[in-house]
């Protein structure tokens, strides 16, 4: 690993030490290993930003349990369709994981990934209702068959006694998978590069990318070095901008077509986090309930086991709060220089038309720690004030894009950029994120690499035996599939 990078050309270059430029750069070392890449990273490390344990939710996401992904219609009605898109990417994920850690790529998968349930839990008459009604979408379908339910409060206790210890009366419910997972995705990232590194990849670190320019046959990236303030050059065939929140910058520095009238909305969160190890011992699921009106679904309350450094924690949050850095490493300019004659429209059409996003932001970064530990006990009645410390988690910048009815809207989730020439790529967004890595850079491969796409489907394929393939509509492949991930990452099999 170096610090000053002495390489003035190569096939990709990688922007951003997250999970996003980790996933992709492994694929593109197993499908072309001759290729040369290069990664640049403006930390110390790599997976500090999103990525990192303690500033994101790190679930897993799977859709068993963010009920924010099957909302419901007028009629009551629930579609369960996202929900089960979200559990199709995340199944090729542990795939992807699998294969990695079975042909010895990454390392032991306890250090990253744990069993953990994954529940929803619901107060009250209308609130059980949709969850009951949720359930029912779910559960014929093949990847949701092990999901339970219940409103029996002595079976919601086993299944999470500090949610139901102290609580009164009252109409509640709950459902639950016994076979989600917990994710360290800074860890996962570690593993990544570490395989990238060992795989010949130059990898770049207190290094920040300051610009991109068009250039025959590819771009010119221009780079700084923090320490020393040293400034180079490299050119690439390929560029692939994965700098979390700090994507928007260099996607706009690139002038693509594409990225006219993209803008951001950066969302800052805070977390409670247990202070007394025996606390979290008596915890052992991702609890997630009902956001509360006018809140982004990035802000679904959860109280949340976690496994970090081998260590396991309870968290509760998150409490949305309101910067304008695009990383929590970055800085308070973010925002307002990201504003462009392109864009500004868009922007200010979300401002106008998302007041009660704002108003709700306001609320949260106002709200004293006595309302903080007041709405933590609506999922641990019996939690103790003084047991917790407040951490801060980090930045997502949600996405701002044109819209010939509304002018601009408000997109929460990820979205896939490339230009036309498919010789840049970036990804904007949040939420489900790091846990559908793996279709998300699939999508960015088909989109940039067609002509060598084709002809990875046989190695995509030996890789990863459900791509291509619904597992929904096919039960015994999925089981099959689930069954194998769960062994090779050490995990809990689906109940059948």
């Amino acid at each position: 690993m170096t610090f000053i990078s002495t390489t003035r050309s190569a096939d990709v270059v990688l922007i951003g030490g997250g999970v996003m430029s980790a996933t992709l750069g492994a694929f593109l070392k197993k499908l072309e290993p001759s290729w040369s890449i290069v990664l640049f990273e403006r930390l110390d490390d790599v997976g500090l930003e999103s990525s990192g344990p303690w500033n994101n939710a790190g679930t897993g996401h799977a859709a068993y349990c963010e009920l924010n992904y099957t909302p419901q219609a007028k009629d009551g009605s629930v579609n369960p369709a996202k929900a089960l898109g979200i559990n199709e990417g995340y199944q090729l994920s542990r795939q992807f994981w699998s294969h990695l850690v079975t042909d010895g790529s990454i390392g032991d998968p306890s250090g990253f990934i744990h069993t953990v349930p994954h529940m929803s839990f619901v107060i009250g008459d209308a609130h059980a209702d949709y969850l009951k009604a949720r359930y029912e979408a779910l559960k014929p379908h093949t990847l949701f068959a092990s999901m339970e339910h219940s409103e029996d409060p002595a079976t919601i206790a086993e299944w999470a006694p500090l949610v139901m210890r102290g609580r009164g009366e009252g109409r509640v419910a709950a459902t639950r998978v016994g076979e989600g997972t917990d994710v360290d995705f800074g860890r996962l990232t570690r593993e990544l590069v570490a395989f990238l590194d060992r795989s010949g990849v130059e990898i770049n670190y207190g290094t920040d990318v300051t610009g991109l320019d068009r250039a025959r046959g590819g771009w010119d990236v221009s780079t700084k070095h923090l320490g020393s303030g040293e400034r180079g050059s490299i050119h690439a065939k390929f560029v692939f901008v994965g700098a979390g929140g700090g994507a928007l910058h260099l996607l706009q520095d690139s002038g693509i077509p594409e990225s006219k009238g993209y803008g951001g909305f950066p969302v800052s969160g805070q977390f409670l986090r247990a202070t007394d190890d025996s606390v979290a011992e008596q915890h052992n699921a991702k609890v997630y309930g009902q956001a509360s009106v006018g809140a982004p679904p990035m802000s679904v309350p959860h109280l949340d086991t976690r496994y970090v450094d081998g260590k396991r924690s309870l968290l509760f949050g998150p409490y949305a709060g309101f910067s304008t850095n695009f990383l929590k490493n970055g800085s308070l300019l973010d925002l307002p220089l990201s504003i462009r004659l392109g864009n500004i429209v868009p922007m200010l059409a979300v401002a106008k038309d998302n007041m009660d996003l704002t108003a709700y932001l306001v609320k949260e970064v106002l709200q004293s720690r006595d309302k903080k530990i007041g709405t933590l006990r609506e999922y641990f009645p019996q939690a103790e004030s003084d047991g917790w410390e407040l951490i801060t988690a980090g930045q997502r910048v949600q996405i701002i894009k044109k819209d010939q009815s509304k002018g601009g809207i408000l997109q929460f989730g990820t979205e896939v950029i490339t230009s036309r020439d498919g010789s840049v790529g970036a990804l904007l967004g949040a939420s489900p994120g790091a846990s559908t890595a793996v279709p998300i850079m699939l999508e960015l491969m088909r989109r940039c690499f067609p002509k060598n796409f084709k002809g990875w489907a046989p190695k995509l394929t030996e890789m990863m035996p459900g791509y291509g393939v619904k597992l929904d509509e096919h039960p015994s492949l999925a089981a099959e599939i689930a069954a194998s991930t769960a062994a090779a990452l050490q995990l809990t099999a689906p109940a059948q």
